[in-house]
């Protein structure tokens, strides 16, 4: 049941009784990227105290939003996954996500990145109506932050960690969110070094249609 009730018959009222308690979109927004460990989930919301990752657990599973599966073994490992129910929310959380990172600005003094929370980024930007003919794959590494998409038939998916074979490498620091904001041409970020790639530049520019903020 909701910890918190709004006394309203309303839809967005018992949306946010189900999912508005601090850190409950965090933990959807990670799980959109893949199933997760408790630690994966603790690694990935580094300011997330270990009680309140478990309230908030508790209470997504107690809502059918988040369930728990036992891996095969060898690994054998409990992870947590969104249900149908769950996966429901990727529309909302994607335009959320898009509709914040207008507002981002510049990263504020002990602001991080994680790589759900880039995937994350690259989920809530892409833009399928650039990708009609696109098939194309990326590798993105923000200093140790290093995540990766794969564009194929107007869809995309995105995923932690390098991508072997991946079509365009690019390497680069907030600064590429200025290149997704198209406030910088794909040109311009190459010649500022605000960005660098490791394959054809020509399909920096592709990644600037596909992903924008």
């Amino acid at each position: 049941m909701p910890g918190r009730t709004y006394g309203q018959y309303c839809g967005f009222s018992r949306a946010l009784e189900l999912v508005g308690e601090r850190w409950a979109l965090l933990i959807v927004r990670d799980l959109l990227v893949g199933p997760k460990r408790f630690s994966d989930l603790q690694r990935g919301l580094p300011g997330i105290p270990s009680n309140i990752l478990t309230a908030r657990l508790k209470e997504l599973e107690e809502a059918e939003i988040v369930r728990r599966r036992l891996m095969p073994r060898p690994s054998g490992a409990v992870v947590y996954e969104l249900t149908e129910a769950g996966r429901a929310l990727e529309e909302p959380v994607i335009s959320l996500g898009r509709w914040g990172a207008k507002r981002l600005g510049e990263p504020r003094a002990g602001e991080t990145v994680t790589e759900d929370s880039i995937a994350a980024a690259l989920l809530s930007t892409f833009r399928p109506e650039a990708a009609s003919r696109a098939n194309v794959s990326y590798e993105l590494r923000l200093g140790e932050v290093v995540v990766h998409a794969q564009v194929r038939n107007r869809t995309v998916t995105v995923g932690r960690g390098p991508l072997p074979k991946a079509d365009l490498i690019i390497e680069a620091g907030p600064g590429i969110r200025a290149l997704m904001a198209r406030e910088i041409t794909p040109e311009e970020a190459l010649k500022k070094k605000i960005v660098r790639v490791i394959g054809d530049p020509k399909l920096l520019a592709l990644f600037a249609k596909l992903f924008q903020i």
